[in-house]
């Protein structure tokens, strides 16, 4: 599991939760998604979560997940951001590898991931590290991906991943 230079890894804390949820509209583009991340999951899911930081201890990137407790095969990521200043160098990989790792040690072979379809920069990322957009019933062809409309909230269409790890 290499990492990028000038960046450590790390579990996080609760207390990393305001720093973690005040980058990610921005990270996102501008888009309001700050809600997707409430407190709770850096109260209870930390131990299957990872963060980012430069040397100088500045966020980088996190990636929020859990075993399932309903599905022992399966791992899921919640959410996985990277500064957008730090992309394009092996980060949100070498946040993911952690995390196959933590999924592989716990018996999981399969990583699920969903993000919008009309978020082109997330699918591509989560093909080129070994995801397969789902297909099947009740998907159809959203923003030119495999998707299901409404799958989230009664109004956020979603793109499933899955990878086996």
């Amino acid at each position: 599991m290499d990492a990028p230079d000038g960046i450590i890894f790390r579990r996080p804390t609760e207390a990393d939760y305001p720093t973690v949820v005040r980058v990610i509209d921005d990270w996102w583009g501008g888009r309001k998604m700050d809600f997707l991340l409430p407190r709770l999951w850096l109260q209870h899911f930390t131990g299957t979560s990872w963060l980012a930081e430069t040397t100088d201890g500045a966020l980088a990137g996190f990636l929020i997940g859990f075993h399932s407790p309903d599905q022992s095969n399966v791992a899921y990521c919640r959410l996985i951001g990277t500064n957008p200043n730090l992309r394009q160098h092996g980060l949100g990989r070498a946040l993911y590898e952690r995390f196959f790792e933590d999924a592989r040690q716990a018996d999981r072979h399969e990583v699920h991931a969903i993000t919008w379809p009309g978020n082109k920069t997330s699918i591509a990322f989560h093909r080129a590290i070994g995801f397969e957009v789902q297909t099947g019933p009740g998907t159809q062809n959203l923003y030119g991906v495999p998707a299901i409309a409404a799958y989230d909230f009664d109004r956020e269409d979603r793109t499933i991943m899955v990878r086996t790890v």
